[in-house]
């Protein structure tokens, strides 16, 4: 079986994988339904008023089991070549903000665009600069105290090994 078709498969789906993207009001999807419902409340919230800017927020990643985060960091040692190289991308299910569902992957890059400018008034943050679709629920950017941006997730002190 292909990756594709295992992420496709129903066991994936119900672990976090999302083949396809989907709205942030979807709560048939666990990787949506299974978020923090603080980040799920702040994601809806902002979802709301993109639409009125005419951008869609949809969700490309948000909950996944360990299992499944543990097969994601397995692929991208193995696209990567190392461990090190691929904690650039992917952190261990130990680690992994999806895994306790505080962190959400969205898109298209318009949307990514209206939360990088205006995510803050709704707590929701960027947190790797190479991953301008994952965010996190921050609070106190709400009141302008951002957290810091790392690199990349093996920058971040919360996700090392």
């Amino acid at each position: 079986m292909s990756f594709s078709e295992t992420v496709r498969s129903p066991s994936r789906l119900a672990q976090g994988a999302v083949p396809v993207p989907v709205p942030v009001f979807d709560d048939e999807t666990p990787a949506v339904a299974n978020l923090a419902p603080d980040l799920r409340d702040a994601l809806r919230r902002a979802a709301v008023d993109a639409a009125g800017d005419g951008v869609e927020i949809l969700v490309n990643g948000g909950w996944r089991s360990p299992e499944y985060q543990d097969q994601l960091l397995r692929g991208a040692i193995s696209r990567y070549g190392s461990a090190e190289e691929a904690a650039r991308w992917v952190a261990t299910p130990e680690t992994s903000a999806h895994v306790s569902g505080d962190a959400v992957d969205i898109g298209p890059a318009a949307a990514q665009a209206w939360l990088s400018e205006r995510g803050a008034a709704y707590g929701l943050c960027q947190i790797y600069r190479n991953e301008p679709w994952h965010y996190e629920l921050r609070p106190e950017a709400i009141d302008g105290r951002r957290p810091p941006m790392y690199a990349d997730p093996s920058q971040d002190p919360r996700t090392r090994r």
